[in-house]
């Protein structure tokens, strides 16, 4: 038996090992998003938080391999060829199991993103419902436009993209498949569901119903914020030779880079505005330079990064104040503005600081038109694949908890057991 282990296998090994570690970082983005939003809500919900999370994970793991890979990365224009519960159809340098796990937990955050926005007053079987279609369904066709070889990343020549803006969309981690998509979708749905009970007075003013406890939430974040390091740097998927190494390292320090820029900006504008330094801002502000830099983390400098970074931090509190005194949507977490409006923002922003083609660097906008048309296009789908799956369920089940179960908390009415006990 041949046993020669040659310096392909060995860059082979070293590109597996990488990229399920990568995965496992992101996996533990899982119980980050938990602490956050469980700490950012009250006491009375918190069984439910946590559940839904939990539920986030394991049935969009089941759903994800059974239907949701193959649309996402099979052969097709608008989505892939559905190969049920058969992922051995992709052809993949790396082992595709592994693969499949690296793209399942993608899927899981952005499932995940939606359970803060409308937490507090929706019946749980309702979210159920809505995991089952992210997973099988919304997510895997934009993410088949853009990581599945469809059109917005199509560079051949004749593409419509090409023909189009002369280059293609570029969201390297998912600024916008990922965290804008599930920022869009939980701002309809907590604009359908409606805001919690005494969150707006008799003359419709906003009040502010404070979370239960800001330690866990600010854990939360930091277990985000560690994740992320195998969220970005991950997405290079491989880890061999010079070239890669450079790559992660460059994505490491504008990743790490634009969450410390987002969490100072939102710090100094929130002091500005509000009279006082807040923590709850601080933290969404880390969160908005993080998802903002997502986009360009492996194309931009050092230096566009803490502008990314520092612009999402600054937009953040303005989008929170937007959405919940002009709008009247009800998002006690902030996911919308954090994922939504800064996944957008932090992709659009790539095409003014991007490297090779941004408007910066060549003083084209080819690169900033293609990005804002890939963003505005997969916001659509996100929005109105969210309207017609929240609004579909509401008027058919019911989005939403009975007034007295949502006065006296859900954990006990929907779990039979709360989480703190006297």
């Amino acid at each position: 038996m041949d046993t020669t282990f040659t310096i392909t296998d060995l860059a082979l090994s070293l590109d597996t090992v990488w990229m399920l570690l990568a995965a496992m970082l992101v996996f533990f983005m899982q119980p980050g998003f938990a602490l956050v939003e469980a700490g950012f809500t009250r006491t009375k919900n918190t069984a439910n938080i946590l559940m839904k999370n939990l539920l986030d994970f394991m049935l969009g793991s089941l759903l994800f391999w059974a239907v949701g890979f193959g649309i996402m990365f099979g052969v097709g224009k608008f989505c892939g060829n559905p190969h049920f519960f058969d992922i051995n159809f992709y052809d993949f340098p790396l082992p595709v199991e592994g693969f499949l796990v690296f793209q399942t937990v993608f899927c899981a955050t952005t499932s995940t993103i939606v359970s803060g926005a409308m937490a507090e007053r929706t019946k749980f079987h309702m979210y159920l419902a809505y995991s089952v279609l992210i997973s099988v369904f919304i997510y895997p066709v934009s993410g088949h436009w853009t990581w599945g070889g469809g059109w917005l990343m199509d560079g051949e020549a004749g593409s419509f993209m090409m023909n189009a803006f002369g280059t293609t969309f570029h969201d390297f981690a998912g600024s916008t498949v990922v965290h804008s998509v599930g920022g869009w979708i939980a701002l309809v749905g907590a604009a359908i569901i409606g805001p919690r009970i005494g969150k707006y007075d008799k003359n419709n003013k906003s009040r502010a119903i404070p979370g239960h406890n800001l330690t866990i939430a600010c854990l939360g974040v930091f277990v985000l914020w560690f994740g992320w390091f195998g969220f970005n740097p991950g997405s290079q998927l491989a880890a061999a030779g010079q070239e890669n190494m450079d790559a992660i390292a460059h994505i490491f320090l504008t990743t790490n880079l634009a969450a410390c820029a987002g969490g100072f900006m939102s710090l100094v504008v929130g002091w500005y505005k509000y009279k006082k330094p807040s923590l709850s801002l601080t933290l969404n502000g880390v969160l908005a330079g993080l998802v903002g830099i997502t986009a360009g983390c492996d194309s931009v400098t050092t230096g566009g990064a803490v502008a990314i970074g520092a612009i999402c931090g600054a937009v953040m509190i303005f989008a929170v104040e937007f959405i919940d005194r002009k709008l009247k949507i009800d998002d006690p977490v902030g996911a919308s503005s954090v994922h939504g409006v800064c996944g957008f923002l932090g992709t659009v922003l790539v095409g003014l600081f991007d490297m090779g083609e941004g408007l910066f660097f060549t003083g084209s906008a080819h690169l900033l038109l293609a990005q804002l048309f890939g963003a505005v296009v997969i916001g659509c789908w996100a929005l109105f694949m969210g309207f017609v799956v929240f609004k579909g369920l509401d008027l058919v089940f019911g989005l939403r908890v009975p007034a007295r179960i949502e006065e006296e908390g859900l954990d006990i009415y929907e779990h039979g057991e709360t989480a703190y006990n006297n």
